[in-house]
């Protein structure tokens, strides 16, 4: 290019972006300004008092001083512009790769010599048109492109062409000029494009499986270029890492076939070295040709010695790949040793299925998919070649998927048990309380009576731990002051701990309030500090603090992800033995526990993570061997204030007053029923009884029977309690109803609340708590 033309392209580029600012310097506005101006100046001498003149002189004045810097500001701006684009122009003028500098709507106002030269016969004056041939819909890729570099300043973008790779970037220069630079990524590999170079076969299709590209190795094992896959192999769809029957020119042949996914839904397939690829395309292909292969290889001896490896490999292993490396140093989880499989596969019996196995790695989880396939031999030893593939986030999504798996599964369990259970429950303890008003502390039977009761609180306490896991317990939320509650159960943590072991209370004094069920969080603190005594068995240090904290990014941490907000952080710190990596990801797993039979159910822990996921907050736990343990919960702020209830007085097992009212007690349970009438009749209520649904409402069809309440159990056989409250109420709408039942309150919540005047009582209830919420919805 000669230095004439030359200059007048680096004038026409300094042009394009420097004289919109000149016309913009004498746009309407500043004209405007300077005609208002000097018509104020001449009025200014026709008028007769001085003091106006002066006035209407110094506003004239002013604004054309005003326009005046406007149109140098202006003016400098273009200045400014003019001098960036001249740098630009200078700078990539004699580079190599042909670049081009263009407006935001595509207009060239610049090219360098390489693309004057490459894109001679395209004098076109817009992008869009340069690149017509070279790529298929280069408008959109440009707008694509652009609007990238726009919000981050550059933007690039690799794109198989007909003619090979190319790299297409764009730097933004001013807000309306850009660079764009046009890279061959054939160039790579002496003159010709890197895949012909490359001895193993490889091709690149589309989404539909049409080939867009074939190198020379691949053309020459076919004789000739297949527009499409079914022109390739026998059967589709490519499965990586697998066998496939080839079309050959000389017939069909079996090679593995490596498939990596490349952008826009494109594939690039390469096959692997093998003694049917070698006799056929007789190229000579060594393991070296697919030491730079995107995808992760082993070389691997009958005996599972790993004889070579590519870069990818090693990569995906933490390069622990060393001489002499077995394949059971690598890889584990198969259970079975790796051996046997790598015999069976070099002797013809392995089903030829891929295994996921997990990479050996001291601080973190990888998880790999192995295709294992014979590959021949060398020096008379039978090697296999393993196709690797990371699938650590398809695990991670799996595990997530089988812990809500499991997660339902004991829901419906302990839901299924529960109602069975607590229907037992309610029936023994309801007896013992009956038993219990007709003796008193000197009775010889008092004391088995009180066992009685206490165990079958117990097992009462073990079904709610149950659904606390499976976070179907029934919670009652209230906005309260974390430090309060924290303050309010000191002594009994310290009963817990003993005296060997120091517990520690550390509040943030602005903390803030949360909501949650009071009695099921102090559940989940007690577990916390158990379990922190019993790592600490020759005594130590336990910690609870609080604190506020603000996320600003979204947490990713233990396969959850943690919305950013406002958190309210409670944690236990112990200083004791510590929890070993392996252990960390099952403590949270029912009946699953490291303490001796007898010692603990294994629900501990569970039962505190139900608890925390059902309030909508999270727990982590964070541990080192020998130093001690951390568990954190973070439980979202509440901006509402604090609800100061009214404790009531009394002893919690005082006994509810004496009332009166016609009572309709449903249930299908008759030991349940016996304890309820009996406990109801007792406090003076006049109690109808009925087994089902329909007896009720044949009942009720008597209009001069008066019913003040309806009791009932919500899940009975034929008509639930729901149903047919509702067609009791159609002609009796203001009696009031007690739903109860041994499943969770929220298996039926919204038909509860659509039933006006009606309350929940959860099995098992005690005789007080039966006839205190009678009384309750009467008076």
């Amino acid at each position: 290019m000669s230095e004439e033309k030359t200059h007048s392209q680096l004038t026409a580029a300094a042009e394009a972006i420097s004289l919109p600012s000149r016309h913009e310097a004498r746009d309407f506005p500043v004209v405007a300004l300077v005609l208002l101006g000097s018509c104020a100046a001449i009025a200014a001498f026709f008028l007769s008092q001085p003091e106006f003149r002066l006035g209407l002189l110094a506003f004239a004045v002013a604004l054309i001083v005003f326009a005046g810097s406007a149109s140098g500001y202006k003016a400098l701006q273009a200045r400014k512009k003019s001098y960036a684009t001249q740098a630009v122009v200078s700078l990539v003028e004699h580079d190599p790769t042909p670049c081009f500098l263009a407006d935001i709507e595509g207009n060239v106002a610049f090219r360098n010599e390489t693309a004057d030269e490459k894109f001679r016969d395209r004098a076109n004056d817009t992008l869009s048109c340069i690149f017509a041939d070279l790529f298929a819909d280069p408008t959109s890729v440009l707008f694509r492109l652009q609007s990238k570099a726009q919000a981050l300043g550059s933007a690039r973008e690799d794109i198989v062409t007909r003619k090979g790779h190319i790299r297409l970037a764009v730097n933004a220069v001013e807000a309306d000029m850009y660079l764009w630079r046009v890279e061959d990524l054939s160039d790579r590999g002496g003159g010709a494009r890197a895949a012909d170079a490359l001895s193993l076969p490889m091709l690149t299709a589309g989404p539909t499986g049409t080939v867009l590209y074939m190198n020379e190795a691949f053309r020459r094992l076919l004789g000739g270029r297949a527009k499409n896959l079914s022109g390739v192999f026998a059967e589709l769809p490519i499965t990586s890492g697998h066998v496939h029957k080839v079309l050959c020119e000389s017939g069909e042949i079996e090679s593995l076939v490596a498939e990596v996914p490349s952008h826009g839904g494109r594939r690039e397939i390469y096959l692997l070295p093998g003694d049917d690829l070698s006799d056929a395309a007789n190229t000579g292909t060594e393991w070296d040709a697919i030491e730079e292969l995107p995808v992760p290889l082993l070389k691997i001896s009958a005996a599972g010695e790993v004889l070579s490896s590519n870069h990818e490999a090693r990569v995906l292993l933490d390069n622990k790949i060393g001489s002499g490396s077995r394949m059971s140093d690598l890889l584990k989880g198969l259970g079975r040793p790796l051996t046997d499989w790598v015999t069976e596969t070099v002797e013809g019996k392995g089903l030829g299925t891929a295994q996921f196995l997990e990479a050996v790695h001291e601080s973190k989880e990888i998880h790999v998919q192995v295709s294992l396939n014979p590959a021949g031999s060398e020096d008379g030893t039978d090697y296999v070649v393993a196709v690797l593939s990371d699938v650590t986030e398809f695990k991670n999504l799996e595990m997530q998927f089988v812990q809500s798996q499991k997660m339902q599964a004991i829901g419906q369990l302990a839901g299924g048990v529960a109602h069975d259970f607590n229907n037992l429950l309610t029936a023994i303890s309801g007896h013992c309380d009956l038993l219990l008003l007709r003796h008193d502390q000197g009775d010889g039977d008092f004391a088995d009576l009180v066992q009685i009761h206490e165990n079958a609180n117990r097992a009462a306490a073990l079904v709610a731990q149950l659904l606390a896991y499976s976070r179907k317990q029934n919670l009652q939320p209230e906005v309260m002051d974390l430090r309060n509650t924290l303050s309010e159960s000191t002594h009994l943590l310290n009963r817990l701990v003993g005296e060997r072991l120091t517990l520690t209370l550390d509040h943030d004094p602005s903390l803030s309030p949360i909501r949650a069920d009071k009695r099921q969080l102090e559940q989940v603190l007690m577990n916390l500090v158990v379990n922190a005594r019993d790592a600490m068995p020759e005594g130590g240090n336990i910690r609870v603090e609080t604190e506020n904290t603000a996320l600003v990014e979204p947490l990713h941490r233990d396969r959850v992800t943690v919305p950013a907000g406002r958190y309210v952080v409670l944690r236990v710190r112990d200083t004791g033995i510590g929890i070993p990596e392996d252990v960390r990801t099952k403590i949270f797993d029912p009946f699953w526990t490291t303490k001796k039979s007898g010692d603990g159910t294994g629900l501990g822990l569970s039962t505190a993570y139900g608890i925390i996921k059902q309030t909508g907050g999270y727990i982590f736990v964070d541990s080192e061997v020998g130093v001690g343990t951390t568990f954190s919960i973070l439980i979202p702020r509440h901006d509402a204030p604090i609800e100061h209830v009214e404790k009531p007085t009394g002893s919690p097992n005082s006994v509810a007053i004496s009332g009166d009212g016609v009572v309709l007690l449903v249930e299908d349970e008759a030991p349940v029923r016996a304890f309820a009438s009996r406990a109801l009749r007792l406090r003076g209520f006049t109690v109808l009884e009925a087994d089902c649904a329909e007896s009720a409402l044949t009942m009720l069809s008597d209009p001069d029977l008066e019913v003040d309440l309806f009791l009932t159990d919500v899940i009975m056989p034929g008509k639930d309690g729901p149903t047919w409250v509702r067609e009791a109420l159609t002609s009796r709408p203001n009696t009031k109803v007690i739903f109860v039942s041994g499943y969770a309150e929220e298996s039926f919540g919204e038909d509860q609340k659509s039933i006006p005047n009606s309350v929940f009582l959860p099995k098992p209830f005690s005789l007080n708590e039966l006839t205190k919420t009678v009384h309750n919805q009467l008076h």
